[in-house]
């Protein structure tokens, strides 16, 4: 739940500056292009802040799975060579 949660908030942030620089872009043309402006900076900043959190996601869970092959002493064999080479 938590995640979800995260997810929306996160979703709605990038949503809400993409709404703001699209409003700006558009504000500079005209009035009636400032809240197509605004839309479409909204659309697009939510499909940002969802691709970037998902990323974000898979990033800490490939961390995590080589914290813990090395917790399992997957590595361990070379370490002991490098440990016995240095010596």
């Amino acid at each position: 739940m938590k995640d979800r949660l995260i997810r929306a908030f996160r979703r709605a942030q990038y949503a809400a500056i993409g709404a703001a620089i699209g409003a700006f872009v558009g504000g500079l043309l005209s009035r009636s292009t400032a809240s197509t402006g605004a839309a479409t900076g909204a659309l697009v900043g939510a499909v940002i802040g969802e691709k970037r959190h998902s990323v974000e996601g898979t990033i800490k869970e490939l961390k995590a799975r080589d914290d813990e092959d090395e917790a399992d002493g997957r590595f361990a064999g070379l370490r002991k060579k490098q440990a016995a080479a240095d010596d």
